[in-house]
């Protein structure tokens, strides 16, 4: 005669199905893969950096040494992702509480859908659009700067006479990141527990208050990590900036407006790799290797302060 023991009360028995154990290999196989593809990216802009890193000045085509000729690179590509920062994340927390939380159900919708549309319009449509429509219609706007805030260094002047200037360039850029932290915000508004928002609002806080007290103390966390993924966004972008700006590779300047414009890293790439040959395509590609740091160093940034603000949020 057999006897059965049954569970000890209290205590659950966990069954993992064959779809589970798929599922959870898959999910380990994509993860490895991803680390795997990212370790070989980061391992091949490295060996074939180095040889750029090292090269003397008479070796490569831009005539100076390493940190010389990609410092301005650096600074062109910093200066046009903060001012698109600038001018995005506002917009794009603005626009993201008016549909979730303002707008009429129809109209919220409607104007969703219309911002989400922007993620799918090409870069290069972007570009003719800033060098055709946006550029020439700022050339007045840049002038009354020039006129009436030239004592500020960004406006210092002169004024381009093309508008294709670093700001342009940056409006561009805001344009084109705004849909994906519209969308990622939104999300993040609309996880919002009713019954803080209810609260708010039997308290005598207007909408403004509620949204204040309520939804940005929850969203804080997922504000962040739509502005660093368009951050991401701003400091790789390559075909659109490089078509507004009027370039001046090697220039460092605060000034926004003017003609004389510091590159990018990824624009100088795109417009000088046709053309290298020998150690000025290593220097090319260690260049890429900057941005690919500078990349990570904001994406591990954005994670910690993600980590560490999640635990106030209400979001966990």
């Amino acid at each position: 005669m057999t006897s059965t023991q049954a569970p000890a009360p209290g205590t659950t028995t966990q069954v993992r199905r064959p779809g589970d154990r798929v599922f959870a290999g898959l999910s380990l196989s994509a993860g490895l893969l991803i680390l795997a593809i990212l370790a070989g990216v980061a391992i091949f802009l490295t060996v074939q950096g180095l040889p750029g890193i090292t090269a003397s000045p008479d070796e490569v085509k831009s005539g100076k040494s390493f940190l010389p000729y990609v410092w301005p690179l650096v600074y062109g590509t910093l200066i046009a992702a903060t001012v698109a920062m600038v001018i995005a994340v506002p917009l794009a927390i603005g626009v993201a509480l008016f549909i979730s939380h303002y707008a009429p159900r129809k109209l919220g919708q409607s104007l969703g859908y219309l911002i989400d549309l922007l993620a799918a319009v090409p870069s290069v449509v972007y570009g003719l659009w800033g060098i055709g429509f946006l550029a020439p219609r700022l050339v007045p706007f840049y002038e009354w700067l020039d006129e009436h805030l030239g004592f500020i260094p960004f406006f210092a002047g002169p004024a381009s006479a093309t508008g294709r200037t670093i700001m342009t360039a940056s409006i561009v850029l805001a344009v084109m990141i705004l849909p994906i932290m519209t969308a990622i915000c939104r999300e993040i508004f609309l996880q919002t527990p009713r019954l803080h928002e209810e609260a708010a609002l039997a308290l005598g806080a207007t909408r403004w208050e509620m949204a204040r007290l309520a939804i940005f103390p929850y969203a804080r966390s997922g504000i962040v990590s739509a502005a660093m993924l368009g951050l991401g966004r701003a400091l790789g972008e390559t075909l659109a900036v490089a078509m507004v700006l009027s370039v001046s590779v090697g220039t460092v300047t605060a000034n926004l407006i003017s003609s004389t414009n510091p590159s990018t890293i990824a624009a100088n790439i795109a417009l000088s790799f046709g053309e290298a040959s020998g150690k000025t395509v290593n220097a090319l590609v260690a260049s890429g290797l900057v941005l690919f740091v500078i990349t990570f160093l904001v994406n591990f940034a954005a994670r910690a302060i993600v980590d560490r603000r999640k635990e106030f949020s209400g979001a966990n």
